[in-house]
């Protein structure tokens, strides 16, 4: 679903793993300022030529590497999107969703962003165009289909749904006492179902 963002020679990918797992875990331990390439490469155990080779800048590693740390197991890739109905797509990605949503890594990690939204707008530039752009698409498209099936509101306006879905992860990961998996199984369950994505609990 994502395009790699990159150039120069073909990728091996257990490098590419490493340098972004590298690149993600200072984001979450020092922010955009406290991390740069030299630290990443360092981490990673690779030559800083080889993040320039791959990334031009710090903002597109980190941008990557925010994406690789949750669209594996939290967004349905763009095959099933446009494949399979909306209910049998959530209820194939909640479990997992569930999990990662609830530990303490996401916390931090959308800690993290927020705090970039305002003091590195030029990170969430790229993120946004790159990353989020193309998943809301991915939502709209749920969201017309399920238009189409009569579970969404016809005269629905789908970028406010789009928002009011991933602003309640947002607002419910930031808490002082943020649910579990158990509990968060249950929150996002509950979302989809008012939004009209998944059906209704059955009486009984």
């Amino acid at each position: 679903m994502t395009a790699t963002r990159g150039r120069g020679r073909p990728r091996a990918p257990e490098t590419d793993t490493a340098i972004l797992t590298a690149a993600l875990e200072l984001f979450v331990e020092r922010g955009v300022e406290g991390t740069s390439m030299e630290q990443v490469a360092k981490r990673a155990g690779v030559g800083k030529l080889t993040l320039y080779r791959r990334w031009s800048s710090k903002e597109d590693l980190l941008a990557q590497a925010i994406e690789q740390g949750v669209r594996a197991e939290v967004i349905p890739s763009a095959a099933d999107v446009y494949a399979m109905q909306p209910r049998d797509i959530v209820e194939h990605v909640l479990p997992a969703a569930a999990e990662t949503v609830a530990g303490p890594g996401f916390r931090a990690l959308v800690a993290r962003i927020m705090g970039s939204a305002v003091s590195h707008p030029e990170l969430m530039e790229v993120y946004w165009k790159h990353y989020i752009l193309p998943h809301r698409e991915l939502a709209a498209a749920m969201l017309r289909r399920a238009q189409q099936d009569g579970t969404v509101a016809a005269d629905a306006d789908l970028d406010v749904l789009i928002d009011m879905m991933a602003g309640a992860v947002t607002y419910r990961v930031l808490q002082p006492d943020p649910p579990d998996t158990a509990g968060m199984l249950r929150y996002l369950t509950a979302i989809y179902r008012q939004v009209g994505l998944y059906p209704p609990a059955q009486d009984g």
